[in-house]
């Protein structure tokens, strides 16, 4: 299991490991418009574990540019293992 954590309250939710975080992330009121990675209303700031989500897409590449540090497209990530930290 792994741990998706909410930076403005706190909340955490278990996930399967390696399963998208959209619909958890929607639930906790991440805007969401398109869900295909090109409009950019799913954007969140990974605080912690950012080597815990699989890589950034070709579509995230291309709304945030290559080697984006801590943003990602929530519609486009899933979550390996352990723990990440995120705000929005």
């Amino acid at each position: 299991m792994a741990k998706l954590i909410f930076d403005h309250n706190s909340e955490e939710i278990d996930l399967p490991e390696n399963a998208p975080i959209a619909e958890a992330c929607e639930e906790a009121g991440v805007p969401f418009a398109c869900t295909e990675g090109v409009c950019g209303t799913c954007v969140i700031e990974v605080k912690e574990g950012k080597e815990n989500l699989s890589s950034p897409t070709q579509e995230e590449e291309d709304f945030l540019g290559e080697g984006t540090c801590d943003e990602r497209l929530a519609c486009q990530c899933k979550i390996k293992c352990g723990n990440v930290r995120i705000s929005f």
